[in-house]
């Protein structure tokens, strides 16, 4: 089960990843959580005091592994280590890997660190055994480098609101060309019932079913200002989350 969980940037979705993935490892299921996010605040949400060093650190490994001479680099370098080597374990059991940012030549270049965790993106997603839930960048950005190929499934994280919902198009129009079959939305900060089903109408007419919905939280502010992860606070949020996790395994069988 391969999860990639998206939207425009401020809606909740790292809150979701986070919590999905130690839901997931409670009941049973081997979860690798990454944080594909160049915010990296995925750790956070898990609970994990000490995060692993975002992979671009290692400089030295990546030059080893996809470099090459004259700024040449390996479009297929190794990766089937590296959530060994350098993954975390946090509580519940869910290991977590940081992929980091590329800070040189621009956000989409070609350079050995892009090729490598495109590299390891591909090999998680196509190799690996564990459920991987995807901290995706805010946005529609990694759609266009093609990173979340092969996934089963896409959650767009909406909250009410004209720009949330024109992200969610342009996912579901971009993901659809990459080979992506099958997207669900999840609602946060959820308000009225009349503004929701506004919502879920939209969100329909673009082929997106509504896995549920969250309601506005003050214990996820609680939370964040305790430096605890929400699934220790507890609260409605998390109980919602919870029963998106239901509907969201028996979605994908």
């Amino acid at each position: 089960m391969k999860i990639a969980i998206t939207g425009k940037g401020g809606v909740g979705k790292t809150t979701l990843a986070g919590t999905l993935a130690r839901f997931m490892a409670r009941d049973g299921m081997d979860v690798l959580a990454i944080d594909a996010d160049p915010d990296m605040n995925l750790a956070s949400a898990l609970g994990i005091d000490k995060p692993p060093l975002p992979l671009t650190k290692y400089e030295d490994l990546i030059d080893e592994r996809a470099g090459g001479p004259a700024g040449m680099f390996k479009l297929n370098p190794k990766v089937d280590d590296v959530v060994e080597r350098f993954g975390v374990v946090g509580p519940d059991g869910v290991r977590m890997l940081v992929m980091g940012t590329v800070d040189s030549g621009g956000s989409g270049c070609m350079c050995p660190a892009s090729s490598f965790l495109r590299a390891l993106l591909r090999h998680v997603v196509l190799r690996e055994s564990s459920v991987v839930i995807m901290d995706m960048e805010a946005g529609i950005e990694h759609l266009g480098r093609g990173t979340t190929r092969g996934i089963d499934l896409m959650i767009v994280v909406v909250e009410p609101g004209a720009r949330s919902l024109e992200t969610a198009e342009r996912i579901k129009r971009l993901g659809t060309d990459i080979g992506v079959e099958k997207f669900a939305a999840v609602i946060n900060k959820a308000g009225e019932a009349e503004e929701l089903g506004a919502v879920g109408s939209r969100l329909e007419d673009m082929g997106i079913p509504v896995l549920g919905t969250i309601p506005y939280d003050r214990s996820l502010v609680k939370a964040d200002l305790a430096g605890r992860s929400p699934v220790e606070e507890g609260g409605a949020a998390m109980a919602a989350i919870e029963g998106i996790k239901v509907r969201l395994v028996s979605f994908l069988r």
